[in-house]
């Protein structure tokens, strides 16, 4: 990876190893800096902020980060650059249509300060999250997901014109045969999941997570009945108001659900069991085997937990990468590369 004015770092090179990467330096040096880097890199986006200009360095008038992933016979290219216009995407020197084709050649994952927010905060966290997961499961799912979104906007756009009911019309059959396609990989994923995620809340909380997918309209309709059902409305506020971009994966302990329940060290360690959930589902005949982040987990975790967190990592078929603010941090072996980053510099150990 190459990054290009990117934050505090004017210019830094690092060589991942494919296994673990240890990534140390004292308190605001540029670690979590370099982490999302790799985070951009295969989505597109910060997990930081979503103010781009954050993300440019002081002086600067453009970030580029630039990465070559290595699969079986194989070596591609891809750089994400950001400016004031947006941003943009290539993958092997052609412009990507959409930031979403990048997770298909970069898979990663991030466990941070803030994975909390996965459990905490509403609705559409969560469904980033399962679409990633169905992105790497589901071969036609992103040209599906993608082209959802292109007919949604369009009715939206009809919508919000105060345009007839029959105009708005033509644009229905399309987004119920995609948006049922689409809602129908999902539910295959989370019936998957949901094994999973329950194994390791007991592992990890010692607490069943039971996880639940709402398809983003009134259960026992379809999504055709759903959006005439939704009409006065949609045409009154000039938006739609049903389909899959209001689905709601929930999470529930008890039958109850568990964001007022538990405490936010809970929440951090049931963020993590839904991400390595994730890890441990992904395809073994996928070109390229997902990069995990983990942002300095011996700060946020006690003992036990982190103890619990590597037993459930380690041995996964996962490029890790991690920082820490010891120099030496062995718990998930030897690393096969160091780099220690001070005051913005990178250099390796």
């Amino acid at each position: 990876m190459q990054v290009t004015d990117f934050r505090c770092l004017p210019i830094a090179e690092l060589e991942f190893d494919p296994r673990f990467t240890l990534i140390s330096g004292p308190n605001a040096s540029g670690k979590t800096t370099l982490l999302e880097a790799v985070y951009i890199l295969g989505r597109g986006r910060s997990f930081r902020t979503r103010r781009l200009e954050h993300l440019i360095r002081r002086g600067a008038d453009r970030f580029v980060v630039f990465g070559e992933v290595d699969s079986p016979g194989r070596r591609m290219t891809m750089g994400v650059e950001g400016s004031v216009a947006g941003t943009r995407a290539k993958i092997d020197g052609a412009f990507a249509t959409s930031l979403a084709e990048l997770t298909l050649v970069l898979p990663v994952q991030i466990i941070d300060p803030e994975v909390h927010k996965l459990v905490e905060e509403g609705p559409s966290r969560r469904r980033r999250y399962l679409d990633w997961g169905v992105f790497h499961v589901e071969p036609d799912f992103v040209a599906q997901w993608q082209r959802y979104h292109q007919v949604l906007k369009q009715r939206n756009a009809a919508l919000k014109a105060r345009q007839p009911r029959a105009l708005v019309a033509i644009w229905d059959e399309e987004l119920v045969s995609v948006g049922e396609s689409l809602t129908a990989a999902r539910s295959r994923y989370v019936a998957n999941l949901a094994d999973e995620v329950r194994r390791l809340s007991m592992t990890l909380l010692g607490q069943e997570l039971e996880i639940q997918y709402r398809c983003g309209w009134a259960r026992g309709l379809s999504l055709a009945q759903a959006l005439k059902q939704s009409w006065v409305t949609d045409s009154e506020r000039g938006l739609t108001h049903v389909g899959p971009q209001r689905a709601e994966l929930t999470l529930l302990m008890g039958g109850a659900p568990v964001k007022d329940r538990i405490s936010r060290g809970q929440q951090k360690l049931l963020a993590a069991a839904l991400l390595i959930a994730q890890i441990r589902l992904f395809p073994p005949d996928f070109p390229v085997r997902p990069s995990l982040l983990l942002d300095d987990p011996a700060a946020e975790l006690d003992n036990d937990s982190l103890a619990s967190l590597i037993n459930e990592v380690s041995g996964r078929a996962v490029q890790l990468i991690v920082t820490t603010l010891q120099q030496d941090f062995s718990v998930f072996g030897s690393p096969g590369r160091r780099f220690g980053v001070l005051a913005g510099g990178v250099r390796p150990l």
